[in-house]
């Protein structure tokens, strides 16, 4: 979602490229960043399995928001409180991972950096390509991404009642 924050800066606010690359990528980093400063101060009394279920459906909710608002403010709101949503998924999957893999060691991070360079790199090519074969209609794209929150929401789901031994 953050790749095209500024896209629907610019749509949203009727602004110059640069004024829109500066407020959407701006809007998703500040809840971003208020995320996990909330998670850092009050992670120990929170579950992380159920906090990134929730963060996944969030995320959920912003994609539909941003790729279904007739309103095009309300599509950068989508994009900005995704920033929110996804604020623990990258340093949640570490602290998941390290438990369910207790010697997974500097493989498994590896391995993790990869999996995220390829998330980083997959998930905007689809939305762009689905984009252009929409005839360049930006929401379609977002549409299309809705299956990344869902397959997180899935995996921690699963990794959850592994880790609980409700499998």
């Amino acid at each position: 979602m953050s790749q095209w924050a500024s896209a629907f800066a610019e749509s949203a606010l009727n602004v110059s490229k640069t004024v829109g690359d500066l407020a959407g990528p701006c809007g998703f980093a500040v809840c971003m960043g208020i995320s996990r400063m909330l998670y850092g101060k009050f992670g120990e009394k929170v579950d992380l399995s159920i906090f990134m279920i929730a963060s996944g459906i969030l995320c959920l909710c912003c994609y539909l928001l941003a790729a279904l608002a007739s309103i095009s403010v309300m599509g950068l709101i989508g994009c900005a409180v995704c920033g929110f949503s996804v604020g623990i998924m990258w340093p949640g999957s570490i602290s998941i991972s390290s438990k369910v893999i207790p010697r997974g060691g500097t493989a498994m991070f590896a391995l993790l950096a990869l999996a995220g360079d390829l998330g980083g790199s997959v998930g905007p090519a689809i939305i762009g390509n689905v984009s252009q074969i929409a005839g360049d209609n930006l929401q379609a794209g977002v549409l299309a991404g809705i299956g990344f929150p869902i397959g997180l929401v899935v995996c921690v789901l699963a990794i959850r009642n592994r880790i609980t031994g409700n499998e």
